[in-house]
């Protein structure tokens, strides 16, 4: 292997600005390998590399390489003192060397895609995107009612897509790979100053963003295709009980359909209702109780449990924060949720890892994600349409000015914004109308007594943490107050916080969590209140991550009403694991009130 060096001299900030002399190497041997089911064994960028045109911030850069010179003495540097990398914000690195193959621990000698899900370089600087000052608006339609010629082209700009050579970056293998690469640790936080730390997407306040800004890029790639600037994305109408099935045009005419995959789970097939609750086990429900269940679902997702942009978008995620292990660790409702749900429910259990849209790594290999993410970024806007205190985007500058990289549909790299995505009219696409009749599907009480139990379960502040969801839990966890005044309630929620939520991330994992079941735990659904919310997460595993953690937010002052708890001191929590919880345990849970009416979300 060949290393060149070279000196490069840095100012220091400080009042009487010093010259350091840093040494750099860079090896010129290839950190990809980009053939199918070949992932290549360097899983993570060790050296620096500096194209003449960049800056400090946009490299991949080993701590270990960097030597600061003063004074004959010879010590570490540390990247967060450079000027160039001390803002907050996460920053996606560019399409220059940097990004890793997939060292996960999934199984790929046996998986079905490839674990290299690195872009294609680029041979140009990105740029800051500029919204096109010309064209219309594009609608999207709800894929189960659209018109058999917007199907069509549809179908057309997916061919067109599939038919682009490998190192097209706007070929499907590649838009396919952007999720891979962003959701899997195949890039670091190098343009932020540190290439040691992973960025993930996932399990926090970038998720909703960074998947609006992906779809915008491939729906005006589909556009470009087929030279339509008006084609707007279809959405799986999944909230809707009209589309609470796998689209038929996603499966009529096998592999010669080029939305067909192969990898989807054949029990869940049409005329199967989809299940927003899925747990890996098929239950037997009949159609209209399981839409009536999807619904239930639904309105608990969209407004009991995220009346703040913290419970609906999930926790803060900042530059040199490990992207599970940060400072604010909670999962968005319907990330965790219904997202979740719909990913296991149609990923394919006869593959080794569930491919396709089972896993983080494969999802984007099935033209139903996109359809699928085009109804969860509908979601955002549903939800801002809900009103409310609470029901705003995060104001944080850390979120405001997060970055991705992507390509656009002229090849062009350009770096977008989280703030820049917020309004739909810059973006220059709209949803057509759907009907939402989960807004008018609360959930009810059950009942409105505790079963009796022969044994009290313990005070949450007599357990021993971490604690062990491996078999069902019940504890009481005192509340902070009683008979709250109602208009205090409007803008100060009582929100449970199971913190710390320790976990495999290399398999999928579900639980329930209950307060104040009464009767049977097991007759208890999501239509019932007492069931206070779900938690999923899909597989994600890198492997410099054993174990990940992430917490999870729910809202109780609607539920205590529902069941006339509102004036006792405590409330009894029961977790009942699903799946993959053997390795799960908490580290703490309390209920805290917090007000939605800030302007910064917490």
């Amino acid at each position: 292997m060949v290393f060149l060096s070279f000196t490069l001299a840095i100012a220091t900030p400080s009042c009487s600005p010093f010259f350091s002399k840093i040494v750099i190497k860079r090896s010129c041997k290839s950190l990809y390998n980009d053939h199918e089911k070949t992932p290549t064994t360097n899983t993570k960028p060790e050296k620096l590399i500096i194209p003449s045109e960049t800056s400090l911030d946009r490299q991949t850069v080993d701590r270990r390489n960097l030597i600061l010179g003063l004074g004959g003495l010879y010590s570490t540097v540390n990247l967060t003192s450079l000027p160039s990398v001390l803002a907050n914000p996460i920053k996606a690195p560019s399409f220059v060397p940097g990004c890793a193959n997939s060292g996960w621990n999934l199984d790929f000698k046996q998986g079905v895609r490839s674990g290299a899900c690195c872009p294609p370089l680029s041979k140009q600087l990105e740029i800051d995107y500029k919204f096109p000052t010309t064209g219309e608006t594009r609608i999207r339609q709800p894929i189960h009612s659209a018109s058999p010629e917007y199907i069509e082209k549809f179908k057309k700009a997916i061919q067109k897509m599939r038919a682009l050579p490998d190192d097209d970056p706007c070929s499907f293998k590649n838009q396919a790979k952007v999720h891979c690469a962003y959701c899997n640790g195949h890039y670091t936080q190098m343009a932020s100053g540190y290439p040691e730390k992973v960025l993930h997407v996932h399990y926090s306040w970038l998720f909703f963003p960074f998947h609006r800004w992906y779809l915008y890029f491939f729906e005006r790639i589909l556009g470009d295709l087929i030279e339509d600037k008006t084609f707007g994305l279809p959405y799986w109408n999944w909230d809707n009980p009209a589309g609470m099935e796998i689209p038929t045009v996603f499966e009529e005419g096998g592999k010669s359909n080029p939305l067909f995959t192969s990898y989807r789970n054949v029990n869940h097939l049409r005329p199967a209702i989809i299940d927003l609750d899925y747990q890996m086990e098929e239950r037997n429900h009949s159609p209209l109780d399981q839409i009536r269940i999807n619904l239930c679902i639904m309105n608990r997702q969209m407004k009991r449990n995220a009346s703040d942009a913290a419970s609906f978008f999930g926790g803060k995620y900042v530059a040199g924060s490990n992207p599970i292990f940060r400072g604010d660790p909670s999962v968005g409702s319907i990330e965790a949720g219904c997202h979740t749900a719909i990913h296991r429910w149609v990923g394919d259990p006869r593959t080794p890892n569930n491919e396709d849209l089972g896993n983080f790594y494969s999802a984007g290999y099935d033209p139903l994600f996109y359809v699928h993410h085009a109804n969860v970024d509908r979601m955002w806007t549903l939800w801002k349409g809900l009103g409310g205190e609470g029901r705003k985007e995060p104001t944080d500058k850390n979120w405001e000015d997060a970055s991705y990289v992507f390509y656009d549909e002229n090849r062009k790299p350009v770096r977008v914004y989280n703030k820049d995505c917020v309004n739909l009219e810059d973006l220059k696409y709209e949803y057509e109308v759907s009907e939402t009749p989960w807004k008018s599907s609360p959930p009810k009480p059950r009942c409105m007594s505790f079963a009796t139990e022969t044994t009290s379960p313990e005070n949450v502040t007599d357990m021993k943490f971490p604690l062990s969801i491996r078999q069902t839990v019940t504890v009481h966890v005192k509340r902070p107050e009683t008979n709250r005044p109602k208009d205090q309630k409007n803008t100060i929620k009582e929100i449970m916080l199971l913190n710390g939520i320790k976990f495999d991330g290399g398999k999928f994992v579900k639980f329930d969590v209950f307060v104040n079941a009464c009767g049977d735990i097991t007759r208890i659904s999501p239509c019932d209140s007492q069931y206070a919310g779900a938690f999923g997460l899909l597989p994600h595993k890198n492997s410099e991550i054993m174990d990940s953690k992430t917490g999870v937010r729910i809202e109780l002052t609607e539920l205590l009403e529902d069941i006339n708890a509102d004036g006792d001191e405590s409330v009894r929590v029961t977790i009942v694991p699903r799946v993959g919880c053997d390795d799960v345990t908490f580290e703490d849970i309390k209920i805290e009130l917090i007000d939605i009416s800030e302007k910064e979300s917490k």
